[in-house]
C-alpha cells in the first residue's frame, strides 16, 4: 500500500495529531517515514526582518544583523531538537524514520521533497482557515492537495485550536486599524 510516508510537521502545538496518525499508519503498512519541517521567513515563529530598523550607523546595523541571524539559528536548533524527538518516537515503535529541515515556501517545498523522495503519501495538518484568513495567511494544505505528486491525507486541527487562531487573527486585525 504505502512504502514512504512524508509527514509535514508544523509547530509543537499543532503537529502531534498529524504525527500520531502517521505513526499508526506507518506501523500498519511497515512504511518508512520522513518528517519534514520547512522554515519560511514568513512563518509566525521566524523573526520578522521589519522588526529590525535599517540604520545609518554601520556598526549598529552589523549588530542588528548578528541578532537576526542568532534568533534564526535558535529557531532552527529548536526545530531540530523537536524533530529528533518525533523521529525517536517512530524509531521506538520500530519504524524506519528520518527528518529534514528545509528552507523556503512550505507549500512548494513539501511537494518537491515528496517528488524527489518518491513519497507514496503526504500527511499534513489542516487548520481550517477560510475566507480572509486563508487569503492573507495562505493554506499550505490546500496547495499540497492540488499540487502533490502522490496521495495526501489531511488531519483537521481541533475546533478549539481553530477558534484560538481566529481570535489571534481578529486581534491582529484590530491592531492594524
Amino acid at each position: 500500500m504505502f512504502n514512504k510516508i512524508l509527514v509535514a510537521v508544523d509547530t509543537h502545538d499543532t503537529c502531534q495529531p498529524v504525527v500520531d496518525k502517521a505513526l499508526l499508519l506507518a506501523q500498519l503498512t511497515a512504511s518508512n517515514l520522513m518528517l519534514v519541517n520547512v522554515i519560511s521567513p514568513f512563518d509566525e515563529q521566524y523573526p520578522p526582518i521589519y522588526a529590525y530598523p535599517n540604520t545609518a550607523v554601520p556598526a549598529l546595523y552589523g549588530e542588528v544583523v548578528k541578532e537576526y541571524i542568532q534568533q534564526s539559528e535558535n529557531i532552527k536548533q529548536d526545530k531540530i531538537k523537536f524533530l529528533r524527538q518525533l523521529c525517536q518516537q517512530a524509531i521506538d515503535l520500530g519504524i524506519d524514520a528520518e527528518f529534514k529541515i528545509l528552507f523556503g515556501d512550505p507549500s512548494r517545498v513539501i511537494c518537491e521533497i515528496a517528488q524527489t523522495w518518491n513519497a507514496d503519501l503526504i500527511i499534513i495538518g489542516r487548520r481550517g482557515r477560510t475566507g480572509l484568513s486563508e487569503f492573507f495567511l495562505g493554506s499550505v494544505s490546500n496547495y499540497v492537495l492540488h499540487h502533490a505528486p502522490c496521495s495526501v491525507l489531511t488531519v483537521q486541527q481541533s475546533v478549539q485550536a481553530n477558534s484560538q487562531e481566529l481570535q489571534q487573527v481578529k486581534a491582529a486585525n484590530s491592531l492594524q486599524v
